[in-house]
């Protein structure tokens, strides 16, 4: 543990965090993390025109056990099926997440029971936590007095958002039933209305800004 510490202290000061960067996460157990190809970029696009953001328009892949993860103030993670950790990629994400990153996962439709037993190895005694209506990340940038909005139906449950925090500190969201994702797309891709995309991707800035901000 010490010698991770050390580590990570010497990354930093080589490789400093950069201010407006965010990453699509690569993981393994055989599903599509590289799933919504065109959401990120869009994403992005939308938050340097509306909010004066300076993200760099072309998102990077990053790997859970690499330590460029630690370059990136906030990743992204998405896909359908299996998840997997290893006890290497659980530590690594840890101490990414407890010296300040952010992690995103947005459920594009069958990843949770996999997700949630694999965030067991990155906090074994942490629990997601469901975040009130009333919660910053859902008021910061534009309002969404009913919290979570729904972008896509599957099961036809109400859309979830969870958390994972550290002291007072949200430090993981868990998008689920929503598919924000599947909303940042191009509008050639799934056909959503304007209002539906817009919705998603208003939802997508406040938790930019609510990273960016805290």
């Amino acid at each position: 543990m010490r010698k991770s510490i050390i580590f990570l202290v010497f990354y930093f000061l080589i490789f400093p965090c950069s201010a407006q960067e965010i990453a699509l996460l690569k993981y393994k157990g055989g599903g599509d993390w590289y799933a919504n190809p065109t959401s990120l970029s869009n994403l992005i696009s939308f938050c340097n025109q509306n909010l004066n953001t300076k993200i760099n328009p072309k998102p990077q892949t990053v790997d859970v056990g690499s330590p460029d993860i630690f370059q990136f103030p906030l990743l992204h993670m998405t896909g359908h099926g299996n998840v997997f950790f290893t006890d290497d990629e659980a530590e690594n994400l840890r101490n990414y997440l407890l010296s300040g990153g952010f992690l995103h996962i947005d459920d594009n439709y069958g990843m949770e029971p996999y997700l949630k037993k694999e965030l067991k190895k990155v906090f074994p005694n942490k629990e997601l936590v469901k975040l009130p209506a009333n919660h910053a990340i859902f008021n910061i940038a534009y309002k969404f007095p009913n919290g979570l909005p729904k972008i896509h139906e599957h099961d036809g449950k109400q859309p979830q958002a969870y958390g994972i925090f550290n002291d007072d500190r949200l430090l993981l969201l868990f998008t689920f039933e929503s598919d924000l994702g599947d909303g940042w797309e191009d509008e050639t891709v799934h056909n959503d209305p304007i209002e539906v995309r817009e919705k998603a991707l208003k939802m997508g800035a406040n938790i930019v800004t609510y990273v960016f901000e805290n």
